[in-house]
């Protein structure tokens, strides 16, 4: 019976040390932070933006004659105090027409992105329909 104890008390002793974890690795002041996100949006929706466009855009004199359609694709960042900044035309109609909604996109403010409950510089992409007849 003794040997039956000892034996026991001798397998079971390892697998005690092995399962205790070491107090200092154990980090005592562990922050779960809920992540909450929200993308730059402009203020009166997408659809009003692009009305916003469509009302405001001049068409040159030869854009008017060639009856010019497609989309400018833009690439700009929201800076946390809601100016739109560092815009980059990703694609091209031509005619002017991408000079034309920068000029009218550059002094809108977009409500800017926030991320842990704080304004973020963000990046929007931007789709603008043109129309010229």
């Amino acid at each position: 019976m003794k040997a039956i104890v000892v034996i026991l008390v001798m397998t079971l002793l390892p697998l005690t040390v092995i399962c205790q974890v070491d107090q200092k690795s154990v980090k005592k002041d562990t922050n779960f932070r809920v992540v909450t996100q929200q993308v730059p949006f402009y203020p009166g929706g997408e659809n009003e933006l692009v009305m916003f466009f469509y009302k405001n855009i001049k068409y040159s004199e030869e854009a008017k004659a060639k009856k010019v359609t497609g989309t400018v694709m833009l690439s700009f960042d929201v800076l946390p105090d809601s100016t739109v900044a560092n815009i980059a035309v990703l694609s091209k109609v031509g005619f002017g027409l991408e000079e034309q909604v920068i000029k009218l996109l550059t002094p809108l403010k977009y409500a800017p992105g926030i991320q842990n409950g704080e304004k973020m510089k963000m990046n929007v992409i931007l789709s603008v329909p043109v129309r010229a007849y």
